[in-house]
């Protein structure tokens, strides 16, 4: 590791440690702010400035042809009818509701049975599978070009505008609040204003400022239209930061702080108007006793029930978008877990692949022949485990694909299982206890590299929308045997749910992903739910990533921050003292330091700083880097031709890309190899510059050559999960530009991953056996 000194540049760097001086930023509040407590957390702007999309912010544009951008949003809307009819023939509250309490449980019945405007949860396919043939050879789909679907009509935009000016917030926001509103959104509006927090970026005193404005003194704390959109504000801004349900003593709480005057009483009130769902989910319980009771006056022997009902609960309340998406999730799982898989090959044949790969590869294989659902953790050397077993089963005959976080990842995956080694699947394992036979990888080889078509992986959002992967039956299960996850920790309640309920009964899945990253930027922690809950066999990779880079991220997994010795250069500190300096070494580190002394190009360097506000933001970092790589006059929102990007097209799905050029359709992008229009309505909410990013923007993606700032007013940002994931960012060099002093260490040690509330892990435990592991 390598220490550069103020004025020296990368390849003069002096050794050092991270561990000498340290610091981040504000993390993207989106994702990492405690619900309805720090009033300024999800806002940057002052008033009502329409601001643009933060990199976890929930701001959807649509999509018009499908993209790997955008597929997951279509996924939800293509399903709906389908959705919807099945959701109206359930009686009654599904088993793993049976928790709720009086009247939230005959509202759940109800609720279902109505159109709520939110995105329902695929529905659970019960047909039975056709015996699995052997698959043919893929065709290659060329991606199309992808034009984001239509803004509003212009007049439901204009209507809504006028409504705006007189209530004196920005117009900008009036193609959001029409396409969230729909054609009637101006007459919504001057009958109930508070609807306006409904549109992203808008907070609770800047919609009182527009009430008022619109209904004089009629606006008022105690008027229940307002009590009833701060609620929906307060659960939705939970979701942001990752909890799918908000105990009601949190929710109250943040109530009052919003000037509700009865705050239990507009919960009551959301309950019974069906706006949000209440459970009562036990508590974990502990060695301590459980306190006794005098059952002398409880009749003829009620001792066993009244301890029962002394059972410690909490009281949770959720929107019922993401109530139903966990349950939905639950049973998903608990099918895949409960139901054999189906026998697509004699055992001999599965443990033949086994044997071949050897190692935790060969485990995998093991774990994913006999169980429904496995999951698989490591870090990016751990890819070839999934790989390995990908080409086991589709030489077996297993219509198995992969499927990615981010086009990227797919690439990348596609690339590893294209490169099948020649001495079977385990070869290069280095656990792996024999070369393998070349008789096993001669079919895993030709079945799974398919060179035909390519190799069967996708990405998650594609693979949901039809865009990719290899299609669904009449009923809306997908044509799979075995389907594999990867960056599974990326996996949000909502979008879990849709893989599980489109897999059928007798399918496999395998969740793979790296546990030290950050989690999903939508709400749930799913694979880290299910890591814990031990319902299911989990196999932890043995294949450590290499070189300087793998053994410094893997002592911040388990909370060390080492020195290093990188005698390549691998690792370099560029200590820095203030804001301006840390801004001026990272951009002479990208343009210059990094290219000149590591060799790697700046178009394939990558800053990561921890939020986007702020002297070192990814805005001030982007506005220096553009004026050095590629000035220009912006004429375009801001951008021009050649502009590195992010688009970020729905929560939690940033795409690296360049600006191409800029129409009257919009602005073109090359994202991925496919080609993005973006309306000039759409730009400032779903486009931002990309030379810099957060580290949750970078998830998924990696670069040869990444540079992390960790400026001085970043401390209380830092955790070990942020650091984890911005390090492992990078393939073959990292700059740090160090202004925390003792912070990063401290916050590799002791930062764990804030706690998100959630339900997944009581809703399995009735329904899944004793955990297999």
């Amino acid at each position: 590791m390598s220490t550069e000194p103020p004025e020296e540049t990368a390849e003069n760097a002096e050794p050092g440690t991270p561990g000498e001086s340290a610091d981040t930023s504000q993390t993207a509040a989106a994702s990492e702010t405690a619900p309805g407590t720090a009033p300024d957390a999800h806002a940057e702007t002052e008033g009502m400035e329409a601001e643009g999309t933060e990199a976890e912010d929930g701001r959807t544009p649509g999509a018009g042809q499908v993209s790997e951008a955008e597929a997951e949003l279509l996924a939800q809307r293509a399903e709906r009818e389908r959705i919807e009819r099945r959701k109206a023939e359930r009686r009654g509250p599904i088993e793993a509701g049976g928790k709720l309490s009086g009247t939230a449980a005959d509202l759940l019945a109800a609720v279902r049975a109505v159109e709520s405007g939110e995105q329902p949860v695929a529905p659970v396919s019960e047909e039975a599978r056709p015996a699995p043939r052997r698959p043919a050879p893929e065709p290659v789909r060329q991606a199309p070009p992808v034009t984001v679907e239509p803004v509003p009509a212009e007049g439901v935009v204009a209507a809504v505008r006028e409504v705006l000016a007189r209530g004196g917030a920005p117009e900008a926001l009036a193609a959001q609040a029409a396409g969230l509103l729909g054609e009637g959104a101006a007459q919504a509006l001057r009958a109930d204003p508070w609807q306006l927090l409904r549109v992203a970026g808008v907070r609770p005193e800047q919609a009182d400022g527009f009430a008022r404005a619109l209904l004089g003194g009629e606006a008022g704390p105690d008027d229940g239209r307002r009590e009833r959109a701060v609620t929906g504000w307060l659960l939705q801004q939970a979701a942001v930061a990752g909890h799918t349900a908000l105990e009601v003593s949190a929710l109250t709480a943040a109530l009052a702080r919003q000037g509700v005057p009865d705050p239990e009483e507009a919960v009551r009130t959301a309950v019974s108007d069906g706006d949000v769902l209440v459970f009562r989910d036990p508590l974990p319980q502990t060695d301590a006793p459980a306190p006794r009771r005098d059952t002398a006056s409880d009749g003829d022997g009620d001792g066993a029930d009244g301890a029962e009902e002394e059972r410690p609960v909490r009281v949770l309340v959720a929107l019922e978008r993401y109530a139903m998406a966990e349950e939905s999730l639950a049973d998903g799982l608990a099918r895949l877990i409960g139901s054999a898989p189906r026998q697509d090959g004699p055992d001999a044949e599965w443990e033949r692949a086994a044997a071949s790969a050897g190692g935790s590869a060969g485990e995998l294989i093991r774990a994913v022949a006999g169980h429904g659902l496995v999951l698989h953790t490591g870090g990016e050397a751990s890819l070839a485990e999934p790989a390995a077993l990908l080409r086991a089963a589709r030489g077996l005959g297993l219509r198995a694909w992969a499927a990615a976080h981010t086009p990227v990842g797919r690439t990348r995956f596609a690339a590893l299982l294209e490169a099948a080694p020649a001495g079977g699947t385990g070869a290069g394992d280095p656990d792996s206890g024999g070369s393998g036979s070349g008789e096993t990888d001669a079919g895993v080889t030709a079945a799974g590299g398919e060179r035909a078509g390519g190799p069967a992986v996708a990405t998650v959002a594609g693979l949901l929308s039809g865009a990719e992967g290899p299609g669904r039956d009449a009923d809306g299960a997908l044509l799979l045997d075995l389907l594999v996850v990867l960056d599974a920790p990326q996996l949000d309640v909502e979008t879990a749910a849709l893989v599980t309920e489109s897999l059928p009964d007798g399918s496999r899945l395998l969740l793979a992903g790296d546990p030290g990253v950050l989690w999903s930027a939508g709400p749930g922690r799913v694979f880290a739910d299910l890591l814990a809950a031990r319902v299911c066999p989990q196999i932890a990779s043995r294949r450590p990533d290499p070189g300087p880079l793998g053994e410094l991220v893997s002592g911040v997994g388990i909370g060390e921050l080492n020195q290093v010795a990188a005698p390549g250069k691998e690792v370099v500190i560029v200590p820095v003292r203030d804001p301006g300096e840390a801004v001026h070494r990272t951009v002479q580190l990208v343009a210059d330091s990094v290219p000149r002394a590591i060799g790697v190009p700046v178009e394939e360097t990558q800053v990561i700083t921890p939020g986007h506000g702020g002297a070192v933001g990814t805005r001030a970092l982007n506005a220096a880097l553009k004026e050095r790589l590629n000035p220009g006059p912006g004429r375009f929102g801001g951008f021009d031709p050649g502009d590195r990007i992010a688009y970020s097209p729905a929560l939690g799905r940033t795409v690296p890309g360049r600006v191409v050029k800029a129409d009257a359709d919009g602005l073109h992008l090359s994202c991925a190899g496919e080609a993005v229009v973006v309306p000039q309505e759409r730009v400032e909410r779903s486009v931002r510059h990309g030379w810099a990013l957060t580290a949750h923007q970078a998830v998924g993606v990696r670069w040869p050559a990444v540079v992390v700032v960790l400026p001085g007013d970043a401390v209380q940002a830092l955790s070990r999960p942020w650091v984890y994931t911005a390090f492992s960012r990078a393939d073959r060099h990292l700059s740090v530009v160090h202004g925390v002093e003792q912070a990063l260490p401290r916050a590799v040690a002791e930062g764990a991953a804030k706690p998100r509330t959630t339900r997944l892990p009581v809703l399995l435990a009735p329904q899944v056996p004793a955990a297999a592991g």
